[in-house]
């Protein structure tokens, strides 16, 4: 059975909230993590309940319900979702409390919403929605998990018009966290030039973005997401990719786009490098985390971007990794990792 999405919204450090433009008024910002613009969540969120809900909760939820909006779809066959660290805000704000309190007289509300399956249960609390709901928390490859799973409801026909996401917020505790660990750079330095630093460390980030996946074939559908694929170490990624398109009867002269995860830590591009000197060689390559930042699951912006990319027939000048003549893709390849060991393909296509 074929999986289309019929819509998709996207929070992020840059102007895609329900924006006209596609990645065009480019937002360029100097430091060592990007901050998602808010949108106005008052449209989305009654605003007694948005001063008990964290940025994560906020985000998911807008996000969540402009994609239902898109796609004209009041209710949802399932809302699943996918995160590394969840409501890490509230986490941190009840472990806090704790310790400062010596666990006695313990407000509620930060420990409720603390759970990694907050965003999911908000969404379909305020849809009234009763219908099949999860969230996976699988590292890097949460998104692509929840993914997965919205793709065996509709091969099984258990569910349609699913809404997938996957989101992630950054705080001041995570992020130094993550600093000292060595995952982000320990100096300013502007998104725009990520890529130009060939050092250690990257930029964080953070941000939600949804999807209306549906067996339903529409004009309205923004692309075809013709396959998946989850790694876990994998021996050689270079023939992983070709096993992977081979069985959808493609090759690597079938892509017209390939979008990798780059995210300027000499570490991590040591395999976008040497694929782009064998199978990605002479391919049109793009590159996405400059914009959002590196956060576990950032391949969610990614997709929303092949998205765009399939249903706009074009490529955004700011994505381009090296100069090439405009194309307008019919099939794009995803290829993302998070810290070298998660690894995922994306396959998706015109429709």
């Amino acid at each position: 059975m074929k999986v289309y999405i019929r819509s998709s919204a996207c929070v992020s450090p840059q102007n895609t909230f329900n924006s006209v433009d596609f990645l065009t008024d480019i937002v360029e910002s100097t430091g060592t993590r990007l901050s998602a613009i808010d949108p106005d969540y008052k449209e989305f969120i009654d605003p007694k309940q948005i001063r008990r809900m964290s940025h994560v909760i906020k985000m998911g939820i807008a996000a969540a319900k402009s994609c239902l909006t898109q796609a004209d779809i009041d209710m949802p066959g399932a809302v699943i979702t996918g995160t590394a660290l969840g409501c890490i805000a509230d986490t941190v704000t009840f472990l806090t409390r704790v310790v400062e309190q010596e666990e006695e007289m313990l407000p509620p509300t930060a420990f409720i919403q603390s759970t990694h399956n907050t965003v999911a249960a908000q969404v379909a609390l305020m849809l009234e929605c009763h219908n099949y709901n999860n969230t996976f928390v699988h590292k890097g490859i949460s998104f692509e998990s929840a993914l997965f799973d919205a793709m065996m409801l509709l091969n099984e026909q258990e569910a349609d018009n699913i809404l997938v996401g996957g989101v992630e917020e950054m705080v001041d505790a995570s992020f130094t966290v993550l600093t000292r660990l060595g995952l982000y750079k320990r100096w300013p330095l502007s998104n725009l030039s990520l890529y130009d630093t060939h050092s250690t460390g990257t930029i964080g980030g953070e941000g939600a973005a949804f999807f209306l996946v549906t067996s339903e074939e529409s004009p309205n559908n923004l692309a075809q997401l013709t396959g998946l694929k989850i790694l876990y170490k994998p021996k050689s990624i270079e023939d992983s990719i070709t096993a992977f398109l081979k069985t959808h009867e493609l090759s690597i002269d079938d892509i017209h786009l390939v979008i990798t995860g780059k995210n300027g830590d000499t570490r991590n591009d040591e395999v976008y490098k040497e694929l782009s000197g064998s199978l990605f060689k002479n391919k049109p390559l793009a590159n996405y985390k400059h914009l959002c930042g590196e956060y576990a699951t950032s391949s969610s912006f990614a997709l929303w971007v092949a998205s765009n990319i399939i249903k706009k027939g074009i490529v955004p000048e700011v994505i381009k990794d090296g100069n090439f003549k405009s194309i307008s893709p019919k099939k794009v390849l995803i290829y993302n990792h998070y810290q070298g060991k998660y690894h995922s393909l994306m396959l998706v296509s015109a429709v």
